[in-house]
């Protein structure tokens, strides 16, 4: 799966350009202030192809430059076979894409494939609301809520050395 002593993480939206890329910066933000960028990679996709090639929503930018963080390089891109080899966490944003990753997954697959917000500890919603078709303060609660979840999943991987 991943080189030695390398942990690799992926977060699956429907799109790629809301979600899973704050997931996805904020994360990334959160493994450099715990100079852990030696140690973990990061990556997210979406189940459709929609947004291939294309920036987070400016609204997603907008909303994460306002708390610190810059999604600015990322770029949509869709789930393909080949990240159940690369990733040792695949984690997706609500129910309905983490079925499509069942669907996809492989019978031989040791990651840990599930939702994002398993690993928070403040909050009892289970799933990242979608804020496309929301105001900026569903973006502010997205990034609220992989703030949290970003924090537990470090915890997780820490512990699990």
């Amino acid at each position: 799966m991943a080189d030695s002593g390398i942990v690799r993480v992926l977060f699956v939206c429907l799109g790629n350009i809301c979600r899973s890329p704050t997931a996805h910066g904020v994360f990334d933000a959160q493994v450099r202030a715990g100079n852990l960028q030696h140690r973990i990679v990061t990556d997210s996709c979406g189940t459709g192809d929609w947004h291939v090639g294309n920036p987070p929503d400016s609204r997603a930018m907008a909303a994460a430059a306002q708390l610190g963080y810059d999604l600015s390089e990322l770029r949509a891109r869709q789930v393909r076979a080949q990240d159940f080899e690369q990733f040792d966490y695949i984690l997706a944003m609500d129910e309905q894409n983490l079925a499509d990753l069942q669907r996809l997954q492989p019978e031989d697959f040791a990651g840990h494939l599930g939702l994002f917000l398993e690993f928070s500890d403040n909050t009892d919603a289970t799933e990242v609301p979608d804020p496309y078709y929301t105001g900026a303060d569903g973006f502010i609660e997205v990034l609220k809520l992989v703030e949290s979840a970003g924090a537990g999943l470090l915890r997780a991987i820490s512990n699990a050395d």
